[in-house]
């Protein structure tokens, strides 16, 4: 019996929602990064777009395609993401995970958000791979996620793709959707961010709210960041880490993605 390969883990900078039907150089990085790393068993998701209070899996046998957004055109809307859902995957983790009690959502409440569903149907267009999400709590603090990320590096193992989506800088408060050029402050932290994730300085990207001014414009509220802690408590000592898709549009969001392995 061979050893399957250790599954590289993405950080995905998922942005505008309108990515998932447009031709865009971010939709096209997420299709172009699979065509190098092998056909996962499955995938596990961190979505910017699940909060809850404690964490939960989606534990269905056919999660639902979630279309939580509003203002645009009915196309998108009309986006189906069929994966299958892996039930054996959700109790997998729920037994792997110490740090936290893990609850299976088997009550059918969420499904694939578009935080999920708008990377992967770039990424695998035949919605053929079982895929999961787990949920973000609220109520904990960064290096709480950051702790529970670390728990699930077997899973890369065993042939599970992990991704995380989100954004690194995600301020939508000061968007501007003819923007030119990003505030100097997004584009600041970005370039600070970039910087620790090549040098491994995790324990200053978790202890984010120490980075200043621009960190506390580029975060001000922490869900599209938390899962990018998740991906890089999976790097292994010595491993590498690469960026496949940056760009900075609408003047505060960050598409920066990264790839650990």
């Amino acid at each position: 019996m061979t050893t399957p390969a250790t599954m590289p883990a993405l950080f995905v900078g998922h942005g505008n929602p309108m990515n998932a039907i447009e031709e865009t150089v971010y939709s096209a990085a997420w299709r172009d990064i699979v065509a190098s790393i092998p056909k996962p068993k499955a995938i596990l998701c961190i979505s910017a777009h699940w909060e809850t209070e404690g964490t939960f899996i989606t534990s269905m046998s056919q999660p639902k395609t979630i279309h939580d957004f509003y203002g645009f055109p009915d196309e998108l809307y009309q986006v189906q993401y069929p994966a299958p859902g892996s039930p054996e995957l959700a109790a997998r983790l729920h037994e792997m995970v110490s740090s936290t009690a893990v609850r299976l959502d088997d009550g059918y409440s969420w499904g694939l958000d578009h935080g999920a569903w708008s990377v992967l149907r770039r990424m695998y267009p035949d919605a053929d791979i079982p895929t999961v999400q787990l949920s973000l709590d609220r109520t904990q603090h960064a290096r709480f996620h950051y702790d529970l990320g670390s728990e699930l590096k077997a899973l890369r193992k065993e042939g599970v793709l992990i991704v995380g989506s989100g954004n690194i800088v995600h301020n939508l408060r000061m968007l501007q959707w003819d923007a030119r050029e990003p505030y100097a402050w997004a584009a600041e932290f970005d370039r600070q961010a970039a910087e620790m994730i090549l040098t491994g300085e995790h324990d200053r990207l978790v202890a984010y709210q120490a980075l200043g001014e621009a960190a506390r414009l580029s975060i001000p509220t922490n869900e599209h960041y938390l899962p990018l802690l998740y991906v890089l408590a999976l790097q292994q000592p010595g491993e590498s880490v690469s960026f496949f898709a940056k760009g900075m549009p609408l003047g505060s969001i960050s598409m920066r993605s990264v790839r650990i392995g």
